[in-house]
């Protein structure tokens, strides 16, 4: 494959794509094997009153911590435990109301069938996901899941690859048809991700973005053009709330706005606001998500809200500039 020190660039791709389809072909195997032992397992998940406990060594353990990640990730509490800190100490993490999640390929891992007796002496079921339903593990399991593949994608048969892969895809499996049995939603997801872009569409509200107090751009209805374009002007956002003598919005004043009312040649000193102003206009409540307010500008094809309490009184104003900033958009 190297060559007078040039690596064979065709050789590489018909390799990394050898890898893939023997991997692709593991996880199609996969799928007559979402069986009655799967449902089962997912049944006793569901049922669970404590949290799944996940245990997996070497790189069945890297799997078996993802695994344990987007179960807890996906409405379904849950981490993961080293079998072999387990027999020091860590098995007390394991109480008489979880599940237990172990994973291994071979079915034969010392390590966790060494703490095997204290699982069942628990009383706590017990699932397997394992490439051997003839192993110890597998035997000893309330439901084994077989995870067995043809081959790995490893040309010396060595490394897990396939194997690794398979458990993953069926974890992930578990993970989503649990999300969906409990009624999981996006709602839901975002408060376990506050911190993602996803938690912020969906928790942010828009009082915690808007501006509010003297930064709002507000005249009276009784005003002239030309006072509400120093207004918008002042405060920068593109337009201007009008409110009548009750501080009740009657209409708004936008920059588009002012480039069709130019067009008509008007003197802006002697026109009065509530001549040029859009009556009413799109506004956003008060506690509203911000998620919320994107969606009735893009609709609308809007840039700005005036945000109104329950009795239409005005409490603040944002535009595209402010949801962009935070995240939102």
């Amino acid at each position: 494959m190297i060559k007078d020190g040039v690596l064979d660039a065709h050789k590489l791709q018909q390799l990394g794509m050898a890898v893939l389809e023997i991997e692709a072909d593991a996880i199609r195997s996969l799928i007559q094997r979402v069986d009655d032992a799967f449902v089962s397992a997912c049944q006793y998940m569901l049922n669970c009153k404590g949290r799944i406990v996940v245990v997996g060594m070497g790189k069945s353990g890297h799997i078996g911590s993802k695994v344990a990640a987007t179960f807890a990730s996906t409405g379904s509490p849950a981490f993961f435990v080293h079998p072999g800190e387990a027999s020091h100490g860590d098995l007390g993490m394991i109480t008489a109301v979880d599940v237990v999640v172990a994973i291994s390929n071979s079915g034969e891992t010392d390590e966790i069938l060494t703490i095997l007796p204290l699982i069942k002496r628990l009383g706590v079921p017990l699932i397997t996901l394992t490439g051997n339903p003839a192993s110890r593990m597998a035997q000893a399991a309330t439901v084994n899941i077989d995870i067995s593949v043809e081959k790995e994608a490893c040309p010396l048969g060595l490394a897990p690859t396939s194997s690794t892969t398979a458990t993953l895809a069926m974890g992930d499996a578990l993970a989503v048809s649990l999300l969906e049995a409990r009624g999981f939603t996006a709602e839901d997801f975002a408060r376990s991700h506050p911190g993602g872009r996803l938690g912020r569409r969906l928790l942010l509200l828009i009082d915690e973005i808007m501006h509010s107090g003297a930064q709002i751009p507000r005249v009276r209805d009784t005003v002239s053009l030309s006072e509400a374009l120093v207004e918008m002007t002042r405060k920068g956002l593109g337009m201007t709330a009008v409110l009548d003598d009750q501080d009740r919005l009657v209409g708004i004043f936008t920059d588009g706005d002012l480039r069709r009312v130019l067009d008509r040649r008007i003197d802006i000193h002697e026109l009065g606001i509530r001549e040029v102003m859009t009556v009413g206009g799109k506004t956003a409540r008060q506690g509203m998500l911000a998620a919320e307010a994107l969606q009735i500008m893009e609709v609308h094809k809007i840039n700005a809200l005036l945000v109104v309490d329950d009795e239409n009184r005005l409490v603040g104003a944002l535009n595209m500039h402010d949801l962009l900033r935070s995240g939102v958009v």
